[in-house]
């Protein structure tokens, strides 16, 4: 009887042993396969890329910064304008990725790369369309003179003929009908960014000229004939700041009293709305019609690049973390219930877009517009 629990009693101590064993084992490995995974992402070497203005608060984002790494993907980024960015390509400074705003942009990327011998591709994973951003007594003196139209609360979709019609002949604020609460002497105008330097005022060249020409500029000698007139709307404009983010600051820090009307991109607004300060009651949105969609354009010239391309378009944490600055991805709903929740009225359809005009004949219109501005 006694051999027989002494047995047990064995059998007992071994089993728990055994057990403590079995843990403690699957704890160390455990414990070797994450240290293995961390020392993996420490020493993953970094993707270098170049980036527009409007991705750098992404990129800095931690947890974005956080997603990259664990999947082996960090990156190290620098801002340079997106016209800029083709002169990188085939260079000692060549990048594993871009990132442009614009098509066009994307497309001078990958013209280099093709002339320079190298492989690109072209992925978007963010878009935003471009908006003017102003506010409700302004708006009302538009849509009172037929130059705007209301299309919901806080929502405006903006006449672009009639506007650039009444820009170009010079209309003040003061000669509008019903201009009681901006009865001011300064011209009609939209404020943009500096031509030279910036993909949106490139865009807001793209809308003036469709404007002008009842569709989308396709005809070289139009091209020239509109560049020539809509320069105007840019020199009269006085200083333009070089980035939209610096656009964007005055209408938000000054008001109305100096930009009425503010050319900028949707996801600056809605980025802002989030934010702890939020929108002011009276900034509105007024979508021009049509518009043009801004694609954020991810050029990779690496394997390990299309590998963060993928990532960036379908990873959920990522594409949440795009929404929250502002950025419509392909989830119509969530964009959709962001812009809800931060309090802004959007326009969720954008029923009314178009393409800039073609590459090589959008920069000679840039091109006109810059020299005009010179003179």
């Amino acid at each position: 009887m006694n051999n027989a629990k002494r047995l047990i009693g064995t059998l007992v101590l071994l089993a728990v042993f055994g057990g403590a064993l079995f843990f403690a084992l699957r704890n160390n490995e455990e414990t070797r396969l994450i240290a293995q995974e961390q020392a993996a992402i420490a020493t993953a070497e970094p993707l270098k890329g170049f980036i527009t203005v409007e991705m750098e608060p992404l990129f800095k984002d931690e947890r974005v910064i956080k997603a990259l790494a664990g999947a082996k993907l960090p990156v190290q980024v620098a801002r340079v304008g997106s016209r800029d960015m083709a002169t990188k390509v085939g260079g000692a400074d060549q990048p594993d990725f871009f990132i442009a705003s614009g098509v066009v942009a994307a497309n001078m990327i990958a013209d280099a790369a093709r002339k320079a011998g190298k492989s690109a591709t072209q992925t978007s994973p963010f878009h935003t369309p471009l908006v003017v951003a102003s506010w409700e007594p302004v708006a009302k003196i538009l849509a009172a003179n037929g130059m705007a139209r209301s299309i919901g609360p806080k929502i405006y979709g903006l006449d672009m003929e009639k506007l650039t019609q009444a820009m170009l002949a010079k209309q003040r604020w003061r000669d509008l009908k019903a201009s009681g609460d901006y009865a001011v002497s300064r011209s009609v105008l939209v404020s943009t960014t500096d031509i030279r330097r910036s993909n949106s005022a490139a865009m807001y060249l793209a809308l003036t000229s469709a404007a002008l020409n009842g569709d989308v500029v396709a005809d070289r000698t139009a091209g020239q004939k509109y560049a020539v007139q809509l320069a105007e709307l840019f020199k009269r404009q006085g200083f333009q700041e070089n980035y939209v983010n610096g656009a964007f600051d005055d209408y938000l820090a000054i008001g109305m009293g100096k930009t009425p009307l503010a050319f900028i991109y949707e996801s600056q607004m809605l980025s802002q709305a989030q934010k702890g300060g939020g929108i002011k009651p009276e900034m509105v949105l007024m979508y021009p019609q049509p518009t043009i969609v801004n694609k954020l354009v991810l050029v990779t010239m690496s394997e390990r690049a299309k590998q963060l391309a993928e990532l960036l378009v379908a990873n959920k944490t990522l594409q949440a973390v795009a929404l929250e600055h502002g950025f419509r991805t392909g989830d119509t709903a969530a964009f959709a219930a962001t812009a809800e929740k931060a309090g802004l009225a959007v326009d969720q359809r954008l029923n009314q877009v178009i393409d800039p005009p073609g590459f090589d004949l959008m920069f000679e219109m840039i091109d006109i517009v810059s020299r005009e501005m010179n003179q």
